[in-house]
């Protein structure tokens, strides 16, 4: 167990090795999040779509 002033210590050191994004590196990840989410809900919306209506000609015609 090691005491607090070296658990400080070693968390600086720690955390000086940390390799942090760009400002550019975070805003085009960023992009591509809302880009993908976009897709994706594009994609459920037509697929529920085609769902719903073929449900509803299966139950009209059989209804």
């Amino acid at each position: 167990m090691t005491n607090p002033f070296q658990f400080l210590q070693q968390t600086r050191s720690e955390v000086a090795k940390v390799v942090w994004p760009t400002r550019r590196e975070v805003l085009v990840t960023t992009a591509m999040v809302f880009v993908m989410a976009v897709l994706a809900a594009i994609f459920f919306f037509g697929v529920d779509w085609l769902i719903r209506n073929a449900l509803e000609l299966i139950l009209t015609s059989f209804g």
